[in-house]
């Protein structure tokens, strides 16, 4: 089943880092050519391509037999909230304990994080003879745990207790003789010696596997749900699809959980950049890369709050979505979600014709939700964009629920999607056509 395969995924992606690797696992596992960005492109047609930025970034695209023309997107992102180690990491508490500085990334529930196994992953710059590398590390084992103070100490912890992060987050990394041994185990991770790393990027992440549970195994829980769940099912869709005569293209964007404005982000140039590369190398003007960009589509990926059981007023009264009950298109008027009523046909007569189920999410007008990519990314690629995503509970929880059928429905819009001619005949006018 697609949910196993999107709980290993997860498994081997503790954070973006490793996530834009797995993808390019994917690719290359389809015979998806890398590019660098550093480097000059010469594209062929009928075939696909892939590059990355800072290693946590991906967009790849496949160019069909007819060459240039407009493009089909879909856009998620590889980073969740979490917690960053800082550079001089090791706290020592009274000459007995080892803790580790760390800093919150992105806008986590604290509490979810404590009382679990944790341990360490990201990246490194190793020194070479020739300068400098980039390796990976996860280091695969229990190796932190950030400890609740006893209710004895904290009588008020279940009326409402404010979690200092200078305080209350420190992870518990060992016991005195631990003592300036953090590095070395980074070191050995990254089969380095500890002398020879330049530089880290490194976080925390949860051990806890994914498991999937309920009367009839319905749903799934899983960390970093949000959002590698939309990541992997429009990677699965962008591979599986018949090429039409459109370019498709799946970007899966770092830091959106930060605001994207990173040159690895959303708010960067890098699909500007990508799209404009694909339109020279193919020998396509700026005019003809304009009139493209017109007929162009966009899906940004990013999953929705399912109704709570235990508390469904905080859901709208009537724009409600419920786990296992399909692709939830999301509207806001202040775009915060971009979609807009040509973006919902053209989506929604794709999901028919597919016969994939679909749902209507809204904010409850007078509670305010967060953003995502979609409008970020608008701003400088402007093309149609709609708001999707799947239907989960505790976002931003460092173990979030998600409804099982809903992996494959989200697979199989998104095909359905790239697998759809869009030509704008005019403006507001739009002809489908399945490949």
């Amino acid at each position: 089943m697609a949910v196993n395969e999107l709980i290993r995924f997860i498994e081997n992606s503790p954070n973006a880092f490793h996530a834009a690797e797995a993808l390019s696992g994917m690719l290359d596992a389809a015979g998806f050519e890398r590019l660098q960005e550093s480097r000059p492109w010469a594209l062929a047609t009928g075939r696909g391509y892939y590059v990355t930025r800072n290693r946590s970034s991906v967009i790849a695209f496949f160019v069909p037999e007819s060459g240039f023309g407009p493009f089909q997107m879909c856009a998620s992102h590889s980073d969740s909230p979490t917690f960053k180690i800082k550079e001089n990491a090791e706290l020592e508490v009274r000459g007995k304990y080892i803790q580790l500085d760390v800093e919150r990334y992105g806008g986590l529930i604290l509490n979810t994080w404590m009382d679990r196994p944790l341990s360490v992953a990201g990246r490194v710059l190793v020194k070479t003879d020739k300068g400098l590398e980039t390796r990976l590390v996860k280091v695969d084992r229990d190796l932190l745990v950030i400890p609740n103070v006893a209710i004895h100490m904290n009588r008020e912890v279940n009326n409402g207790y404010k979690y200092n992060p200078a305080v209350d987050t420190m992870p518990l990394f060992g016991a005195k003789g631990a003592k300036d041994s953090f590095r070395g185990v980074i070191a050995e991770a990254a089969g380095a010696k500890a002398e020879d790393i330049a530089g880290t990027d490194l976080f925390l992440y949860s051990r806890m596997p994914g498991t999937i549970w309920g009367a009839q195994n319905e749903f799934v829980s899983c960390g970093r749900l949000d959002d590698l769940e939309c990541a992997f099912t429009s990677m699965k869709a962008f591979l599986g699809a018949k090429p039409g005569a459109h370019i498709n293209l799946c970007a899966v964007f770092d830091n959106e959980e930060v605001g994207s404005t990173t040159k690895q982000g959303a708010h960067s140039t890098f699909l500007s950049d990508v799209t404009r590369r694909i339109a020279l190398s193919l020998c396509a003007g700026e005019e003809a890369y304009l009139a493209a960009l017109a007929s162009s589509f966009m899906l940004s990926a990013d999953n929705a709050h399912a109704v709570h059981p235990n508390h469904p007023e905080f859901s709208d009264p009537v724009n409600q979505v419920w786990m296992n009950e399909g692709i939830v298109v999301k509207f806001n008027a202040n775009q915060k979600y971009t979609t807009d009523g040509v973006s919902e046909a053209v989506f929604h007569r794709i999901l028919a014709e597919a016969n994939v189920p679909c749902q209507h999410y809204a904010n409850r007008s007078d509670l305010a939700g967060g953003g995502t990519l979609g409008n970020i990314s608008g701003s400088h690629v402007s093309i149609n964009t709609l708001d999707i995503g799947l239907a989960q509970l505790a976002m931003h929880s460092a173990y979030e629920t998600a409804g099982v059928k809903d992996v494959q429905y989200m697979i199989d819009g998104i095909r359905a999607f790239y697998e759809t001619d869009i030509t704008c005949a005019g403006d507001g006018d739009y002809e489908l056509r399945k490949v």
